[in-house]
């Protein structure tokens, strides 16, 4: 998957800006604040219709301006995407092929980037929230199913939680919805647990490139029910007993949505005992597993690291290089040019 032409109007410092990117490694090269990082946030915006900087949509739009607007041309092996993206103070509009799609996950699907960015090397250090948002982004682009669980999940708990919060909790009612909330939750836990061991399976080559260095990593996940036939009962009893914790938090105090993993580095949890050279070496290893993940050639996803280079010494910089040229295709920005090997666009205020 590559994005060929590529154009924002009224994004964030942006007036008008057309690039014609290639496949391969397109570096991004520009001083502190003249807008390297807008670009890999509008290229981004085209995969989940959201900022991966957590700004909302009404801030992405040029000062004294109404409209912002994102322009591409996808290639999908032998499919070509035209993409459109409007966003206004009202809201946002999305087009593919000039349609207009009603769900999120259809553009989801035509779309396919990952990012990592300075923050991420908090990743195992920060909420367990965070954790979660990327292992069900992830989850989701390889398995689209896995969206759908947890679109359900979601609406399940929050009427969970509405009943909770009722002046008068209707008993025979929240029974019959944690039922249903037991079950869809198993469903998610075997795709998280499945997934794990996928992460696994690829996350220490992917350390041992870049660092080579004899590196040990470990995902653990911890599912708030032990995956196995009984997982049902077991679940039902853990509701029972947090049944009055519940009731007085009016809440749902357990589940999925509470999970977390951690990773072991070495034998010992790299956000407690890991450095920041090594939080960053293993968060962005991990934030690059879902390519390998994703079976299909032609879906697989466009690779964004802001602002990376400038938190690696040269040979870590290097081999990083040297590992991500596989890559269909790949955002770099850099205060620095890297090599004269790679497409390199200037970007200037």
């Amino acid at each position: 998957m590559n994005i060929t032409k590529f154009q924002i109007k009224n994004f964030r410092s942006y007036q008008n800006k057309l690039f014609n990117f290639e496949k391969g490694i397109n570096v991004l090269v520009g001083d502190n604040g003249v807008g390297k990082t807008n670009v890999v946030e509008a290229i981004h915006y085209l995969s989940l219709a959201r900022s991966f900087r957590g700004t909302d949509d009404e801030d992405l739009i040029k000062k004294e301006t109404d409209l912002a607007e994102i322009d591409a041309t996808v290639i999908q092996g032998k499919i070509s995407r035209q993409i459109r993206v409007l966003i206004t103070k009202n809201g946002r509009k999305v087009f593919i092929n000039g349609k207009p799609i009603n769900k999120i996950s259809e553009l989801s699907n035509s779309v396919n980037v990952i990012v990592f960015e300075p923050k991420d090397v908090l990743l195992f250090r920060g909420l367990p929230k965070v954790r979660r948002n990327f292992l069900d982004i992830s989850l989701s682009k390889k398995s689209p199913v896995y969206l759908e669980y947890i679109s359900r999940y979601e609406k399940l708990l929050k009427k969970r939680n509405d009943i909770l919060k009722s002046s008068n909790v209707d008993m025979t009612l929240l029974e019959a919805n944690t039922e249903l909330l037991i079950k869809t939750s198993q469903t998610i836990v075997n795709y998280r647990v499945a997934y794990m061991k996928d992460i696994n399976d690829i996350l220490n080559k992917i350390v041992r490139a870049i660092a080579r260095e004899d590196i040990k990593v470990e995902v653990i996940y911890k599912p708030y029910i032990t995956p196995n036939q009984n997982f049902y009962q077991d679940a039902v009893n853990a509701y029972k007993r947090a049944l009055e914790s519940d009731l007085k938090n009016k809440a749902t105090t357990i589940g999925v949505h509470r999970e977390d993993f951690y990773i072991n580095l070495n034998g010992r949890e790299i956000g407690t005992f890991g450095s920041q050279g090594e939080n960053r070496l293993v968060a962005l290893a991990l934030k690059l597993t879902p390519y390998f993940l994703i079976e299909d050639e032609d879906k697989k996803p466009i690779v964004v690291l802001d602002d990376v280079m400038s938190e690696l010494d040269q040979s870590h910089q290097k081999h990083l290089i040297e590992f991500i040229q596989k890559f269909d295709q790949v955002f770099i920005t850099t205060t620095k040019p890297i090599n004269d090997n790679v497409k390199t666009y200037q970007i200037n205020k």
